[in-house]
């Protein structure tokens, strides 16, 4: 067993609160958030729910996929990720609404993209370094790796891109920020894996797993 330091559950609980701030200055800069988020917000507008209840609904669903076919992924972090992210980030919407309206300007938007790789990809990388489990929408690319011949990378772009083309097919917003998710937050993560996270929970997590999280997210 693993020794669980309160480091980690702190830093884990920071990089949840982090990662919450960065999909909501994705979603204030009105051009395109993550995959997962850009398709449950628009599942929220249809449904006429807050974007913290439908997050939760839809990884109520994952969580009892993880729980079925990768308990062994299932930890703090699991729960607090899938529960916390979307009241949160509602919670943080609020004010950057109530700070800076309605972005009108392209280059405040693109701003606005730019800081939210570097927020989303710190609070990831303080997640996934505290390792204390995978939340529920990332285990759904691990597990396909585990029970497929495919790579993990192409497991990844696969549930994303599935999650993008549903958001479309919904009327949802794909844009630049979610193609700039797609492809930037990785390497950032890779970058605050070793310049920040794992010096500040000293700790590095080991195994496959955590250098497969670390190279796309």
């Amino acid at each position: 067993m693993k020794t669980i330091s309160l480091r980690r559950v702190i830093g884990m609980i920071i990089g949840v609160i982090i990662i919450s701030l960065g999909i909501a200055i994705f979603k204030e800069s009105h051009l395109g958030n993550d995959s997962i988020s850009a398709l449950n917000l628009r599942i929220a507008d249809l449904r006429g729910v807050s974007f913290g209840v439908q997050n939760m609904t839809i990884n109520v669903v994952f969580l009892m996929i993880e729980f079925i076919f990768g308990r062994k992924y299932i930890g703090l972090g699991t729960l607090v990720n899938g529960i916390g992210v979307g009241y949160i980030v509602t919670f943080f919407s609020g004010y950057l609404t109530q700070w800076f309206g309605t972005l009108q300007s392209l280059p405040v938007q693109l701003l606005f993209v730019v800081l939210g790789v570097l927020v989303t990809s710190l609070g990831a990388s303080l997640y996934q370094t505290a390792d204390l489990g995978i939340a529920p929408y990332d285990y759904l690319s691990l597990g396909l790796r585990d029970y497929t011949p495919f790579p993990y990378f192409g497991c990844r772009i696969f549930t994303d891109a599935l999650c993008a083309l549903l958001t479309f097919l919904l009327g949802g917003l794909v844009g630049i920020g979610t193609l700039v998710c797609a492809f930037c937050l990785g390497p950032f993560i890779s970058f605050y894996n070793k310049a920040v996270s794992e010096k500040v929970l000293r700790y590095t997590p080991g195994g496959l797993d955590a250098a497969d999280m670390s190279s796309k997210n």
